[in-house]
């Protein structure tokens, strides 16, 4: 039987030997032995390669026999190796700096430099080579890094070497991931990935972002990187069909490779602040095509969270195509006393061209299974292509470390004996967090200072609440809510309970439910919030909000039906009082300013508004987004923004008798809106158009009637879908209505024009309101103004008909 063993082992050995794979390991350098980052290794005749690191090493899996290795790198001479496998080795390779000559080509004083007429013929070329391959599936493997190379000392109080776990020197990685997918692609933009691997340095259960989508770039399209967050506008491609207008070229030089001429060409904005790339491109002499890029977008062109994004791509040559072989984003910027620096790899190989089937691209466009991220280290050094770098490798190795201690109950008990201490200090200001993680429970106490408020109805008043989380597996919660309320000028005291229970991410299905008794907003979509009608009112002697008193009792519950239709329904029992103004207190008396009346209609007198009555009513409602696209993970399903608009129908009925209610009416609205659609150079416009009935309005009380979101106030939230310059109550509708609303976003179409202003990356906001119904026919309202990250400044004015009725500055946030 030993012997027998023994042979065994001896015939794998041999068999190992003759038919095994070895590793090719390597360092790619330039004549002075600097290291060359990123390089890409090709295997000649295939798809199969891999690249270096920033350290400039590379790894390859060969199996044993005769192989030819290709060396490029942007800005140096490509060079083919051959090599003879029979074990493991280490092939090192010098590159020599690429010599681009202008030796050919003569250039007269004032004549156009020859670039442009390349330029011209790669425009020409651009569709043929935008459509050339319809289709194709490809291996990607994306590495992301980012970095910080300088930090304050601290950051809101906090120690900021200890919080993000930084060296001596305040640097260190502080995102570190790497993913391969199996990814399918058919023009114009129909994408199917499936993620094979997923790892993430210190968060051993996590997945990684990556989206092999997320680095596609093609420099054939007229416009990229739409929709990116890195600009609200998109940015001109060097060989779009207008390039011609936005850049100026100039000829480095050409070169030869591999029986090709290449030409360089400096690709230079006409303008300094115009959408628009800068660096080097290069082009083929007779087939015009792109042979490779190093391009950079910097703050003059406007783009937002970074200073510099440098964008680099190789090719690889396929029959009679190229493909993308590597493309890499790198940047750098600087925030609030952080230096950061970072980039983002991707590593296309083993395509294929397939005619894809039927029904092949769905809605899904990224799947993410349970098992990709329970690769171990054994997998992933044999299977990645960019080996890790002496750093990568140590964060790896401490933060995965920190990661597995961090889920023991011992240390998690001891870190939350600290940040679980109780402070009085910490309750008023920001509210107290009991949690405990490794029960996954969490018990938050809302701070105090937000708690305490002012109105005419209750006088000073306090509302607090505590919460009640529990996580569950696969992002699943429930959590409970306990709420008072105390006014201490009308003595009324009330409080309410409510729960939810998410049980479905990946259908988004959700039930939840509420009992008890309330102060509430005469709108139900709200006024404003209590801080800001408590300024109002103290300060500038203005009550803008108006209250009532409802005794309640709801259940709702929402689920996906399919891709893109979410279904919800509400059952909903009140019970609803008037309330009257109890209190007259202010900060100071201002001149020709006087508290109105809790009821909207009469601001001299208190009189009711409505008689007490219950209310028992059923809402449900379709929400369906055409075309939406979708990722699937594990533990959720997030949806990517559509391209297409949405649609709401819903329809709300109050029942007659059922527990005594009093109301009586049917409801059916609809409603279309799509954000964000984008207009290329010009920014992007926001559009919703609604429209409803009551159908029947035997008994409608003002709390049930349609309401709108208008806007009393100078500093308001913003909402696409609120009016600037509307009552918050005057115009509530039991009848019919049809409401718009447009906004259009320039994105420093204008003002970047402007040497002043530019610097300060603000956005130009043009938006129209109008409203129509039987109390209030064609109103109307204009607006102007600037916004950047969510604050904006406007000034407008609104009509009703062809009177104008009002006009001023308004101040939206939104955040």
């Amino acid at each position: 039987m030993k012997k027998i063993c023994l042979s065994l082992i001896v015939i794998l050995a041999v068999i190992n030997t003759s038919f095994g794979q070895f590793q090719i390991t390597g360092k790619v350098t330039d004549n002075t032995g600097e290291v060359i980052p990123f390089a890409s290794v090709f295997i000649k005749n295939t798809a199969k390669g891999a690249s270096c690191n920033i350290d400039g090493v590379y790894k390859l899996t060969l199996d044993k026999g005769n192989h030819t290795l290709i060396y490029k790198a942007i800005g140096f001479k490509a060079l083919e190796k051959a090599i003879t496998v029979t074990k493991d080795m280490t092939v090192n390779q010098t590159l020599a700096p690429e010599s681009y000559t202008l030796k050919d080509v003569v250039i007269k004083a004032n004549a156009e430099d020859p670039a442009f007429e390349i330029i011209r013929q790669a425009i020409k070329n651009r569709k043929r080579y935008l459509n050339e391959v319809e289709s194709y599936k490809a291996d990607v493997y994306i590495k992301g890094l980012q970095k910080l190379v300088g930090a304050p000392k601290k950051f809101f109080g906090r120690d900021v070497q200890k919080t993000l776990d930084l060296d001596t020197n305040r640097k260190g990685i502080v995102y570190l991931s790497e993913s391969q997918s199996i990814f399918s692609f058919k023009r114009p933009d129909k994408v199917k990935e499936e993620m094979v691997s997923s790892k993430i340095s210190g968060n051993n259960n996590g997945f990684s972002f990556n989206k092999a989508s997320d680095m596609l770039i093609n420099f054939y399209e007229n416009l990229l990187l739409e929709g990116s967050g890195l600009s609200s506008r998109s940015f001109v491609s060097p060989i779009s069909d207008n390039a011609m207008f936005y850049y100026k070229y100039k000829l480095l030089g050409t070169t030869e490779e591999s029986g090709v001429i290449i030409n360089k060409i400096e690709v230079i904005p006409r303008r300094k602040n115009d959408p628009v790339f800068r660096g080097t491109i290069y082009i083929a002499d007779d087939t015009w095509r792109i042979m490779g890029t190093n391009l950079y977008l910097t703050e003059d062109a406007g783009i937002n969270f970074v200073d510099t994004l440098n964008i680099g791509q190789q090719f690889v040559k396929l029959e009679k195509v190229y493909m993308p072989a590597t493309t890499k984003f790198e940047f750098n910027g600087k925030a609030l006393g952080f230096k950061f620096e970072g980039y983002f790899v991707g590593i296309f190989s083993n395509y294929t061209f397939p005619d894809f089937p039927k029904n092949y691209f769905t809605s899904e466009i990224l799947k993410i299974t349970k098992s990709v991220n329970k690769k171990d280290s054994l997998y992933w050094m044999n299977n990645r292509p960019i080996p890790l770098t002496d750093e990568e490798r140590f964060d790896y190795k401490k933060k995965d470390s920190i990661a597995l201690r961090k889920t023991t109950k011992h240390y998690l008990d001891s870190t939350e004996r600290e940040s679980n201490e109780f402070g009085l200090g910490k309750l008023f200001l920001s509210g107290y967090r009991y949690n405990k993680r490794y029960e996954k429970r969490t018990i938050s106490f809302d701070p105090l200072i937000r708690s305490v408020f002012f109105n005419t109805v209750e006088g000073f008043a306090a509302k607090y609440g505590v919460t009640y989380t529990q996580r569950l597996e696969d992002r699943k919660f429930y959590s409970i809510r306990p709420e008072v309320r105390y006014g201490f000028s009308n003595h009324i005291f009330t409080g309410n309970i409510s729960g939810t229970y998410y049980y479905d991410p990946l259908k988004r299905a959700s039930i939840s439910g509420s009992f008890g008794s309330d102060i509430a907003d005469l709108n139900r979509y709200g006024s404003m919030t209590l801080l800001s009608n408590t300024i109002n009112s103290l300060l500038f002697e203005r009550n803008l909000s108006k209250f009532y008193r409802k005794e309640f009792a709801n259940i709702n519950t929402t689920r996906e039906l399919a891709d893109g239709l979410q279904a919800a329904v509400s059952i909903d029992y009140a019970q609803n009082r008037t309330l009257q103004n109890t209190s007259d207190y202010k900060v100071r008396n201002v001149k020709d300013e006087e508290y109105t009346s809790n009821n909207p209609f009469s601001p001299t007198i208190e009189t009711p508004l409505f008689p007490t009555y219950q209310s028992f009513s059923i809402s449900a409602s379709l929400n369906y987004t055409i075309g939406q696209k979708y990722i699937t993970r594990p533990d959720a399903k997030i949806y990517e923004e559509s391209k297409f608009p949405r649609f709401n129908l819903g329809y709300r009925k109050g029942f007659k008798g059922i527990l005594n209610s009093d109301v009586d009416y049917d409801l059916l609205s609809f409603e279309i809106y799509q954000e964000h659609v984008r207009m290329g150079l010009v920014g992007y416009s926001s559009i919703v158009v609604g429209a409803g009935k009551f159908l029947n309005n035997n008994a409608v009380f003002y709390p049930d009637s349609k309401h709108f979101r208008g806007n009393n106030s100078t500093i308001f939230p913003s909402n696409l879908r609120k009016f600037r310059y509307l009552d918050f109550y005057q115009y509530s509708t039991s009848k019919q209505y049809i409401e718009a609303h447009f906004e259009h976003n320039f994105a420093g179409f204008i003002v970047n024009k402007i040497p002043l202003l530019r610097k300060l990356k603000l956005e130009e906001i043009v938006g129209f309101n109008y409203l129509t119904e039987p109390g209030k026919k064609n109103y109307k309202e204009f607006y102007f103004g600037v916004e950047r990250f969510g604050f904006g400044v406007s000034y407008g004015y609104s009509y009703n008909g062809n009177y104008k009725v009002d006009q001023g500055f308004r101040i939206a946030f939104g955040f």
